[in-house]
């Protein structure tokens, strides 16, 4: 398969920044790159605008990342509260997913969270209090506590949940090592 040079015109995730030039498949390019506008054939004219390119994409990465690490400061030791029915072993009946933690971060917030970014590898199932983080930036992470109780509970009945989960932890620890 041929291969064709191209200048980037955008940052492509897994191959590289703006203003840089790539050999990559013609099937690549012309299928993918090309239409999406993230890359120009690398022609003389092109290589012409290639630092021009560069330089107003890390003018454009530093604007980024400073409101990236803006809104990290505005996240980071964010207290959630969700009210869920649980049985009696503490597990949901539901569950609460990344969607519904960026809805109500959101709310608390003032801007869009996207729940792609909440790093959750699968729902919270259980009650309690969790530590969850979100990428906002491949180097730029804010973390933040969701605590999910019964209906009618508040942040309080899930601090004392954690402390017995804790104590009752410990007290299995304690045993384990006496035997």
């Amino acid at each position: 398969m041929a291969r064709v040079k191209v200048l980037l015109t955008k940052d492509v995730p897994e191959l590289g920044h703006a203003g840089e030039v790539y050999n990559v498949a013609g099937g690549y390019a012309r299928n993918y790159l090309m239409p999406r506008g993230l890359a120009v054939l690398a022609t003389r004219g092109a290589m012409k605008q290639a630092e021009e390119i560069k330089a107003a994409a890390t003018r454009r990465r530093a604007r980024e990342r400073a409101n990236a690490e803006a809104q990290a400061q505005m996240i980071a030791g964010k207290r959630l509260l969700f009210a869920a029915n649980a049985g009696e072993n503490d597990r949901l009946y539901g569950s609460i997913t990344s969607s519904d933690i960026a809805e109500k971060l959101a709310e608390m917030v003032g801007f869009e969270v996207d729940r792609r970014r909440i790093e959750l590898d699968h729902g919270i199932r259980d009650l309690g209090i969790h530590e969850i983080s979100i990428r906002l930036m491949p180097e730029v992470t804010a973390a933040f506590q969701v605590a999910v109780v019964r209906e009618g509970e508040d942040w309080a009945a899930a601090e004392a949940r954690a402390a017995a989960k804790a104590a009752k932890a410990q007290a299995a620890t304690a045993e384990s090592v006496a035997a």
